[in-house]
């Protein structure tokens, strides 16, 4: 049985993630490694950390995996003086690849999106926008009405757990059905969500302006919005990316694996904890964001 090659994995992530799909501005491909390489043990990571390569090196993993660039930005030295520098050496010396998937993994179906809208049991599922000529986003539509406040407990329930926990601007009672997702930052598209008519948008990253200037055009009503953090909604595709990569290298399930793979266990998220949540009063009863 011959070894899988880091070329043959590179070609099936690009067929799953075709790099030309990403954004103008990104970095996705191959960052590190050899394309002739043997590659046995795969791990699939949010974000190259430090952490994160240790963990791929301690389990001999052959090749990373990761949604977000370790290079989106130039840098002039790979010394290991700086955190970048680290992380290149240490990726290189211990014979790991590295591989990014970003926003050509956002736009893919299934991709970031349609993957945490699957995770939110949305039906009837269409795109919530586009970007040059791909769609991004997903607007879908619960199996039947919920208060907000019964919908941002099923979101905090089908994400992973997180520091920051779920942020809600709404009223509470008010009900919705339909909804729109965007994986990552997201606070851009509030024109395309008010466009698709959806009751309440779940992305993250929501700056102060934007949601207030959201939130007074809404006039208190829909859509509502919820921040459920950007490692939480992005890092449910890492599951999707395994079991797609296998299936495009036709792995075997009932013969003997070439290549082994896991998802890192590091939540990469930079909060720890969080103090005095609520402490201004706000409670359930206020909307938020309304003048």
């Amino acid at each position: 049985m011959s070894d899988v090659t880091l070329r043959e994995v590179v070609d099936a992530l690009e067929t799953l993630y075709p790099p030309d799909s990403a954004a103008d501005w990104d970095q996705v491909g191959l960052v590190t490694g050899d394309l002739d390489q043997p590659v046995r043990r795969i791990a699939f990571a949010l974000d190259p950390t430090l952490a994160v390569i240790e963990e791929a090196r301690d389990w001999d993993a052959n090749l990373l995996v990761t949604h977000h660039p370790l290079l989106l930005r130039g840098v002039h030295s790979v010394a290991t003086t700086s955190a970048k520098g680290a992380s290149v050496t240490h990726l290189v010396v211990s014979d790991i690849a590295l591989y990014v998937a970003h926003t050509n993994a956002d736009v893919a179906d299934p991709g970031v999106s349609s993957v945490l809208a699957d995770a939110l049991g949305l039906t009837s599922q269409r795109p919530l926008t586009t970007i040059g000529p791909y769609a991004a986003g997903r607007v879908g539509e619960l199996s039947s009405p919920v208060s907000l406040a019964e919908f941002a407990d099923a979101v905090a329930g089908a994400l992973p757990p997180t520091a920051g926990g779920i942020r809600v601007s709404g009223d509470p009672e008010g009900m919705v059905r339909s909804v729109a997702v965007m994986g990552g930052s997201g606070d851009d598209q509030f024109e395309a969500v008010r466009a698709s008519g959806a009751d309440v948008y779940v992305t993250a990253d929501l700056r102060h302006h934007p949601v207030l200037e959201a939130r007074e055009e809404a006039r208190g009503g829909t859509p509502y919005l919820i921040d459920a953090g950007h490692w939480a909604t992005e890092s449910l595709w890492l599951a999707s990316a395994e079991r797609r990569l296998l299936a495009e290298l036709e792995e075997d399930p009932s013969a003997p694996a070439r290549v082994e793979t896991r998802i890192s266990s590091i939540r990469t998220e930079p909060w720890t904890f969080v103090v005095a949540a609520n402490s201004a009063g706000l409670g359930a009863d206020s909307p938020g964001g309304v003048s």
